[in-house]
């Protein structure tokens, strides 16, 4: 097994002479280890790679970027790994769905004063969003409609991450008031 600073002086070479062989060593290294802790955290064998080849790319591509100062390249990597299963659970929110829960069976009725009652809370929530300032009827659009992270939000929009979530707060705190109130608050 490799010291650490044999793994510092493959991924220098990576990084420097984008070595193939040293990163054959790495990836040979820290491809199994990768896969076996995602599968410890919920991952599938098929994801669990999935997130290792993306990963092992990611050193490759940014190699150059790893500092021994801050970290291990062990926790470099593991962190990396961690950051793309989280990103890929986020994008992939159907997982979290069993399509066999009796939930999602049809019935064969038809709820017309549902549906009365759907379309006039759609209506109203389409009202009091139009009272929302500009600025933050923007961030709700891409927080909620496009599935946008506030931190994919800030760095779209140029804001600062706080300045994001603020704006997202406020807008739901309009928007809870308006809705609570039946009308339309004045933009203050």
């Amino acid at each position: 097994m490799p010291s650490p600073s044999e793994h510092e002086a493959l991924i220098a070479a990576v990084a420097q002479d984008r070595d193939r062989e040293a990163f054959a060593r790495l990836f040979d290294h820290y491809a199994p280890r990768l896969s076996a802790y995602l599968q410890r955290q919920g991952a599938d064998q098929a994801l669990a790679e999935e997130i290792v080849q993306d990963t092992m790319v990611t050193l490759w591509r940014k190699a150059a970027l790893f500092d021994p100062a801050k970290s291990s390249l062990t926790t470099w990597l593991y962190r990396i790994a961690r950051n793309r299963r989280i990103d890929l659970m986020r994008r992939d929110r159907t997982t979290l769905v069993e399509p066999e829960n009796p939930v999602f069976d049809v019935a064969d009725t038809t709820d017309l004063e549902g549906e009365l009652d759907a379309s006039q809370r759609e209506a109203a929530v389409r009202l009091a969003m139009e009272s929302l300032p500009q600025e933050q009827l923007v961030l709700v659009r891409l927080a909620f409609f496009d599935a946008l992270s506030h931190s994919e939000i800030a760095e779209r929009t140029g804001l600062p991450l706080g300045t994001v979530k603020s704006r997202i707060r406020l807008a739901f705190t309009r928007l809870r008031r308006t809705l609570e109130s039946g009308g339309v608050v004045e933009a203050e």
